[in-house]
């Protein structure tokens, strides 16, 4: 069955990613169709980039490398839960992402963003990174407003048409995943040989 990774990319004390990851985590659970697992980045500490080697070579020195190598391996599409900070993605989650590539090769990946305007522009800017890694972005994503979907900017409180589009994305992100089984079955295969 199709294992969906859903990635908190924030580590802010008083995070508000937590309560969405949780959110998304909670509708997922309801289907049927794919298997669905939170990743927090607060369980992998990376530091800055610090393999020697560019991650396409997969030619990990670190431990701390290859255990976040192994736990996105596990994947067959995520979901990226993500802030938008100064008009882009976290820096954690980037770093995070720039550490692998073959890991996220041939996999969907779909967006829950949250900010001023919703996180759209952290979104615009992952979906550059995701098209290197080799990774199909599905279109719909779920863009919460810090306005409008948190009381306080900090009590998460989705408005009922956000679920609808959440199951959009999901039904996107099933189907794409298991779209590009093929291909990451052949990239295995030619890892293995």
């Amino acid at each position: 069955m199709t294992h969906i990774g859903i990635i908190i990319g924030s580590t802010r004390p008083g995070r508000n990613g937590e309560q969405v990851a949780k959110w998304v985590a909670g509708h997922a659970e309801q289907r049927t169709d794919a298997t669905f697992e939170l990743v927090d980045l607060k369980d992998f500490p990376l530091p800055h980039l610090d393999e020697p080697m560019p991650p396409a070579m997969g030619q990990y020195q670190h431990d701390h490398t290859k255990a976040w190598a192994a736990k996105i391996a596990e994947f067959d599409g995520f979901v990226m839960v993500t802030p938008e900070y100064n008009h882009s993605t976290s820096g954690v989650l980037k770093n995070a992402i720039d550490y692998l590539f073959a890991e996220w090769n041939n996999k969907a990946v779909g967006f829950v963003s949250y900010g001023g305007v919703g996180g759209a522009r952290a979104v615009e800017h992952l979906r550059l990174v995701a098209g290197e890694l080799k990774m199909a972005d599905v279109r719909t994503s779920v863009s919460l407003s810090m306005f409008t979907e948190f009381k306080n900017f900090s009590e998460f409180q989705p408005s009922d048409f956000q679920v609808s589009t959440l199951s959009t994305m999901f039904d996107e992100l099933v189907a794409w995943s298991s779209a590009l089984a093929p291909l990451r079955d052949r990239q295995l295969a030619a890892q293995q040989a």
